[in-house]
């Protein structure tokens, strides 16, 4: 049964990482990491599996609106990909379309201008998607 997860809000420069429970069913920001050339940090990412041995992975897959596919869809699915292979863990995508404007809010509703920074709106994103993804399994 799956008790922990990793969720990551993937992308090209930093990738949020939140962690979350089945029980009691939550989720919390982690950090923001920092990707080189595109190349995600996996000496970081092998660190925060290691730290939180999580039962699966989440990952933020981007659509558009419609629902459609975007480049970096491809590349959010090539960085799932690289994870079960590196980390043999399961894997579960989640549309995570609007997480990045629901991360402004809540961080602005707590701090205001001063809290809507990159790595906190990153780590809040990956917390999103874990929320979703939590919502979306429904453990108890």
């Amino acid at each position: 049964m799956i008790k922990t997860v990793l969720g990551f809000d993937f992308g090209t420069k930093y990738i949020g990482v939140a962690v979350g429970y089945t029980s009691p069913l939550m989720a919390q920001p982690l950090t923001s990491l920092i990707a080189q050339k595109g190349e995600p940090p996996w000496k970081e990412i092998d660190t925060l599996i290691k730290t939180w041995s999580p039962d699966a992975l989440i990952v933020g897959m981007p659509l558009n609106m419609d629902g459609s596919e975007q480049p970096m869809t491809q590349s959010a699915g090539l960085f799932s990909e690289n994870l079960k292979q590196r980390f043999h863990l399961p894997i579960f995508a989640v549309d995570e379309r609007l997480t990045t404007i629901e991360a402004r809010a809540r961080l602005f509703s707590s701090g205001g201008y001063k809290a809507l920074q990159k790595k906190a709106i990153d780590s809040v994103s990956a917390q999103l998607i874990v929320e979703m993804w939590l919502e979306s399994t429904r453990y108890e």
